[in-house]
């Protein structure tokens, strides 16, 4: 999916939400245990609930990895229910140097050796180029490499000075000029959105993926009003506020009736916008 379809596709859902699949099997409702593969089972409901008002899914492939190969089968199965419409996030947090970098981006999306073909993948930047080219080399993939993240944590690196700026900056202005705002997009935490407005003089055009919106308190209108660009230019990600929203047999209405509070907002926000 390229830049453009996304943005058909923000416009004709009047959305932006992309949803976080982090099934923890202790945490699905009871009553699907007893499926073969709960996990699969989990994310089909959530898929099916919610796909016609978001333009996004995001698996964190640790929750599947942990599972071993169960869970890389469920992973599996997921990235294959999710509509072709919707774009889709491998939420893989890679970045090695370049021949290992190349067995991770086969492993994403290369169909035909994997089984898998997601849209994108999360990158770490911190090994620098080498270790982010690889995924590149596939011409229809984004890389979403990781800038300023929700964390506690951030401080620890990412806000350190760096020649006469912070070291995120340094992040997003040395990698625009390996790709692209039509292949390259950018993680940037919600729960900072006094520094989106600094973010878009660096990257003006790119897409930004935008955890901490929900469980993690951030808030949509503060990331819009600094954030929002002329393609609405944020992926809004929520996970556990949604797909735990309900325990019960309808956990998936549950979950549809919270993103459906984000689509409503996000709507607003579009169409005060000009967007749609």
């Amino acid at each position: 999916m390229n830049k453009k379809q996304l943005f058909e596709q923000i416009k004709l859902k009047k959305s932006f939400l992309c949803v976080g699949l982090d099934p923890v099997l202790e945490n699905v409702p009871k009553h699907l245990l007893s499926h073969e593969d709960p996990i699969f089972e989990f994310n089909r409901q959530i898929i099916e609930a919610t796909k016609d008002i978001c333009v996004a899914y995001k698996p964190n492939t640790a929750f599947y990895e942990s599972r071993g190969l169960k869970g890389w089968e469920s992973l599996l199965k997921t990235w294959k229910y999710i509509p072709k419409d919707i774009f889709t996030i491998a939420d893989a947090k890679r970045g090695d140097i370049g021949n290992t970098s190349a067995m991770y981006a086969n492993a994403f999306f290369n169909e035909e050796q994997s089984g898998m073909s997601f849209d994108s993948i999360t990158v770490a930047p911190y090994m620098g180029k080498d270790s982010v080219s690889p995924f590149l080399n596939f011409a229809d993939k984004w890389v979403i490499l990781l800038a300023l993240t929700s964390n506690a944590g951030h401080n620890d690196f990412q806000l350190q000075d760096v020649n006469g700026g912070k070291l995120y900056e340094e992040v997003i202005r040395t990698s625009s000029t390996w790709a692209g705002s039509e292949q390259m997009m950018y993680v940037v935490g919600a729960t900072k959105p006094e520094e989106f407005a600094n973010i878009r003089k660096l990257a003006p055009d790119h897409f930004l993926l935008v955890p901490g919106v929900g469980a993690q308190g951030g808030s949509l209108s503060a990331v819009c009003e600094y954030g929002l660009n002329d393609t609405c230019g944020l992926l809004i990600n929520a996970a556990r506020s949604i797909i735990y929203a309900g325990d019960g047999e309808d956990f998936a209405e549950k979950a549809r009736e919270e993103a459906l509070k984000l689509q409503v907002e996000m709507q607003e926000i579009l169409e005060k916008a000009n967007l749609i």
